[in-house]
């Protein structure tokens, strides 16, 4: 701003910064206030002149004649008046010297309540000088709601569509940072109209790029931008850099909200990128330290990571080599300025080749990449590699990658900047798997001995989820968790050892190996209270298992734990009492010297004054008094019920920053504990263990029913229907994980004759009429908000995969990430909310069948602007069946209540695990497995055709294995899968296809497995598969004429397909 000539402006800004204190400054500032207070006399006067405007008085001296329909009009006309012919006895330079002052002392941080229409008045004057003033003034002390800004819209309006670009300049700029809703209203449409003027000069149109997308940010509802595709198009073949990139700011706003409607700026993007990374035709203004336009590189790699993928094949191409060239060009220099920009590019390109999902060769070209980052010596440059690292776990086979630099990210372990250590620690947390467990878990606890206190209780944390996650056997686990409690006992919180306590309860095979180790650290002389704990209540179980060594009876085993109790707390007090009464339950014979001491401590505690010791005392001394009662009294614990980890729901509540929210956090969501059903050792490769063949399980009919009541709810071409129950005979499988929302059965398995019920037909996808077969309109509601893409196609793709997007409209997007193991499987939701505006009113509720159990962690009632939440849902397949999940979820948005219920996908391929089977395992399993209900056959019409490689990749993609070499006849395939549920556990199915090549519209399907509901379900879901799988539509072949089947020479009897052939 010039104050050229402003003495008394300069003077005051003098006597502020000469003043001694804050006291000194405020009497300066009040004296000045009030000064202008006084020089605004006339302000009140100004005031009532604005009312006579209003109720049509006359003002005789400006010979206007207005009506109170004439409104703020009249207002603007009256501030041009007062501002030209100094109605208030103001000069134009003094009324601008007391708004200058205003606004100083208003950036001091003083309240500043008058003056406001002074500064409003100014925007309408014809000067320069004058009307700066008055914009840069509003603009800073008025928001968006105040009411005199309603005086300057016709003023500002004229500025923008006038020819003064100086004043268009200050107008636009005035705008955009007020965005208020008034403005979006009246003057967004001059404002889309001044960037796509040609006869604007760039530096107009860049200032009204950036006004119109703050605008659309403010107030996306107001500003419309129905067909914008073209334009914005048009608006990326600007030559001009500066107007090019902000269009680019404003693309990637729209394409956030919208990116169907933008998909012919994909392209422009990509062409943008490759000038850039060419170098073309770059002014020399815009090149940042031999970087052509970081600025703009960042931009445009942003709007294309909003677009899903690149579908055209030299597009994609082309922007492949641009992100190669980023890749190979950039590097670590001396010059701080040009790695800023560089690695800016670098990063966000990063970004869009995870996006993208690019080859291997190039994600472990970036991985390479960051990998010599996190080996320099500057520590900025260390930290985002290590961050970007971190984030490139999320992408699948890429891990495998990462773990050749585990060597250097170990060592930036003990750098000596803490931030870089907690990255460190993040991406050994997120890397880590069941074959690099051990090394990582290890590194953890010899770091927990020197790693700072801030990071010690985290570090706690972090291992005992990795011990408890990839433990190769529980013994580990065990040793793990000890020597973690061993050397952080202040930092291990009591989930932690509840865990363990768990695990030995649960696996007997491991209960006296913890009781030795537990025997080892309490012969220390000095240990944590923590230990005291797990130990004396482990050896209180369990030290019964191993009194027949030496030093380990029952006298000996009370005399150790019995040197700890005046070292510890009443917390402690209470579970050493405990173990005193089970010591003493397991002395057999009993001990009577043992037995007196025990008793005299519990005398002492009877008198104790906190009431928990005390009760425990008086109650174990009467129970220790009871004899033989004792026994069935102070039994072993039970084994505790199946449920999510505590640890892993306190990392996911304790995950804060962006990096572990991003990737540390998403994977821990992703990761279902394997611990919870560890009782055998687990494979080295981490995946569930194969089933034994011999040990096919072949139930009785009545495990195949579950009992139901009431109605339920029945899904028929994608609605929900109300059925009628049928009469079920059995008992339902025991409740295991306490299904918070209760069981809504949605048409249960068949009966002991399973029929097909065309009237409820349950599927995982219909045939081309049920294009929207995930989606169930609500009963008697109407909504204007209608989803974005095919429902139905979305919904079959998650089917096939394990992550996508389910849902989406112009206000919402709900994606799914999932993962299954065995019968249990848990799917994220990530519920995006488009808009700047929040979402309220949310809710989500899960009305599963009759075969599932689902429990959906709690979801938020508000949806913050541009923000994305995760909510868990636990699934546990009980019984085969083909039914899946609905997720009844609903929002408000503004006006707009959408309410949907979608199909989850959680369907039967998903506890489908795939198994080769050898002729050795097959032929005897065939055989045990003859006839109905347990095998059955049907010759299935109406398949679509397709040759049996295509067949074969069907089988493949829904978790079937073809086993080659099983079948003489070259036109048939063998098939072999686990399937998993909590009913049947671990269950092998058997599956043959009878291909004819003359007509591959026909098929005969063999089935069998050890559970007749399991054998019926899997051979509909099969055929359903077959008959409706989607195809890309292609010209009809010309039919081909019947050939004569070939004759096939005899086979030897020890020939497999032989034996097959015959039983089959």
């Amino acid at each position: 701003m010039a104050l050229s000539g402003m003495r008394g402006l300069s003077v005051f800004i003098s006597d502020i910064r000469n003043c001694q204190n804050k006291e000194l400054e405020r009497l300066r500032v009040d004296k000045e206030l009030g000064n202008i207070r006084t020089r605004f006399k006339h302000e009140k006067a100004s005031l009532y002149m604005i009312g006579w405007v209003l109720c049509g008085v006359k003002l005789g001296h400006t010979g206007v004649e207005t009506s109170w329909n004439s409104g703020f009009a009249g207002l603007g006309y009256l501030f041009r008046e007062c501002s030209c012919h100094d109605t208030l006895g103001l000069s134009p330079y003094e009324k601008k010297k007391y708004v200058w002052k205003m606004l100083y002392i208003y950036m001091l941080g003083y309240d500043v309540d008058f003056g406001h229409m002074e500064a409003v008045s100014l925007i309408s004057a014809p000067k320069y000088p004058e009307k700066q003033v008055g914009y840069i003034v509003t603009s800073c002390l008025l928001n968006e709601n105040h009411d005199f800004l309603r005086l300057a819209i016709n003023t500002v309006r004229n500025d923008i569509i006038g020819r003064n670009e100086t004043f268009q300049c200050l107008a636009l700029t005035l705008v955009g940072n007020i965005g208020g809703r008034e403005f979006a209203e009246s003057l967004a449409p001059d404002v889309q109209k001044l960037l796509l003027s040609s006869s604007c000069r760039p530096l107009v149109r860049k200032k009204a790029a950036l006004c119109l997308l703050r605008l659309f940010r403010k107030n996306p509802d107001v500003v419309n931008v129905d067909g914008w595709s073209d334009r914005m198009a048009q608006l990326l073949d600007e030559r001009d850099l500066g107007v090019l990139t902000s269009s680019m700011s404003l693309l990637v706003a729209l394409v956030s909200n919208n990116h169907e409607a933008y998909w012919s700026c994909l392209p422009k993007c990509v062409k943008t990128l490759e000038r850039l990374a060419r170098n073309q035709d770059i002014p020399q203004e815009y090149t940042y330290y031999g970087i052509p336009s970081p600025w703009l590189q960042v931009k445009t790699m942003r709007a294309l990571q909003y677009f899903p993928t690149v579908e055209d094949p030299n597009t994609r191409r082309s922007l492949f080599e641009v992100l190669q060239r980023i890749l190979m060009g950039t590097d670590v220099v001396k010059n701080v300025n040009k790695n800023n920009a560089s690695h800016a590019v670098l990063f966000e390109a990063l970004a869009l080749v995870m996006h993208l999902d690019a080859e291997k060769e190039m994600m472990s070209q970036c991985v390479a990449l960051l990998g010599k980052f996190i080996a320099v010596r500057e520590p900025n440059i260390r930290y985002l590699g290590l961050e970007n690292m971190t984030r490139m776990l999320m992408v699948t086979d890429v891990q495998d990658i990462i773990k050749r630099h585990q060597a250097q990210i170990i060592t930036s372990l003990k750098d000596p900047d803490i931030s870089i250590r907690r990255r460190a620690l993040d991406l050994l947390y997120g890397m880590c798997d069941v074959s690099n467990a051990k090394d990582i878990v290890e590194e953890l606890l010899q770091y927990l001995s020197t790693a700072d206190f801030a990071m010690r209780e985290e570090l706690s944390l972090k291992a005992a989820i990795l011990a408890e996650k990839f433990a190769p056997d529980l013994s580990w686990y065990v040793d793990v968790i000890l020597q973690l409690i061993d050397k952080a006992g202040d930092f291990v919180s009591d989930d932690i050892w509840f865990r363990v306590v768990q695990f030995v309860t649960n696996n007997e095979d491991l209960q006296p190996y913890a009781a030795m180790k537990a025997r080892e650290y309490l012969d220390k002389p000095a240990i944590h209270e923590t230990m005291v704990k797990v130990s004396a209540y482990i050896l209180g179980e369990y030290s019964h298992l191993l009194a027949r060594r030496p030093g380990w009876s029952p006298r000996e085993i009370f005399n150790i734990i019995h040197e700890k109790l005046p070292t510890v707390s009443t917390p402690t007090i209470s579970i050493l009492l405990s173990t005193y009464a089970k010591i003493l339950m397991h002395t057999q014979p009993p001990d009577a010297e043992l037995q007196k001491q025990i008793w005299a401590i519990f005398r002492k505690y009877e008198s104790c004054i906190d009431a928990e010791i005390q009760q425990r005392a008086v109650e174990y001394l009467a129970l220790s008094m009871k004899g033989a009662a004792l026994m069935d009294i102070l039994a072993e614990m039970p084994k505790f019920p199946e449920r999510q980890s505590s640890l892993i729901r306190k990392a996911e509540d304790s995950e804060a920053d962006t990096a572990e929210q991003s990737a540390i956090k998403l994977r821990a969501q992703q990761q279902t504990s394997n611990a919870l059903v560890l009782t055998d050792q687990r494979p080295e490769n981490g995946t569930q263990p194969a089933p034994q063949l011999g040990l096919v399980k072949v139930p009785t009919m009545t495990n195949t029913d579950e009992s139901t009541s009431g109605q339920g709810l029945a899904h028929a071409n994608g609605t929900l229907a109300v059925v009628d129950p049928q009469p079920r005979t059995s008992t339902p499988s025991p409740d295991l994980l306490g299904d918070l929302l209760g069981p809504l059965a949605i048409e249960g398995p068949p009966g002991t004759a399973p029929q097909s019920d065309p009237s409820v037909h349950s599927s995982l996808e219909g045939g081309s009429n049920l294009d929207a077969l995930a989606l169930a309109p609500v009963e008697e509601q109407t909504s204007t908000v209608q989803p974005i893409g095919d429902i139905g196609e979305k919904f079959r793709a998650l089917c096939l995969k394990d992550s996508g997007v389910l849902y989406e409209d112009v206000y919402i997007q709900i994606g799914i990430k999932a993962d299954w193991r065995g019968h249990h499987g848990r799917v994220i939701l990530f519920l995006g909310n488009k808009n700047t505006a929040p979402l309220v009113s949310v809710q989500a509720l899960i009305l599963p069948p009759s075969h599932l159990k689902t429990e959906l962690s709690l979801v938020p009632d508000t949806i913050p602007p541009r923000a994305q939440v995760q909510c868990p849902l636990e699934v546990v397949n009980l019984q085969p069946s083909r039914d899946s999940a609905v997720l009844d979820f609903s929002y408000k948005f503004g006006a707009n209540v959408v309410n949907v219920k979608l199909r989850l996908p959680a369907v039967l391929n998903k506890f489908l695990q795939p198994i080769l089977v050898s002729p050795e395992e097959f032929f005897p399993q065939w055989r045990s497995l003859s006839g109905p209900p347990l095998k059955l056959q049907e010759v299935v019409r109406g398949v679509r055709p397709m040759l049996l490689a295509e067949m074969t990749n069907l089988f493949s993609s829904l978790h079937l294995t073809v086993c080659p070499g099983l079948d003489p006849n070259a036109n048939n395939l063998v098939v072999s899968t686990t399937f998993y549920s909590e009913s049947t556990r671990a269950m092998l199915c058997l599956i043959r296809i009878e291909t004819d090549p003359a007509d591959r519209t026909q098929l005969r399907m063999t089935v069998a497995s050890g559970d007749p509901a399991l054998t019926f379900e899997l051979k509909e879901f099969i055929k359903e598969q077959l008959i409706s799988i989607p195809v890309p539509s292609r010209s009809p072949a010309p039919a081909m004429p019947p050939q004569a089947q070939p004759i096939t020479p005899p086979t030897p009897a020890s020939d497999p397909g032989a034996i097959l052939a015959g039983l089959l």
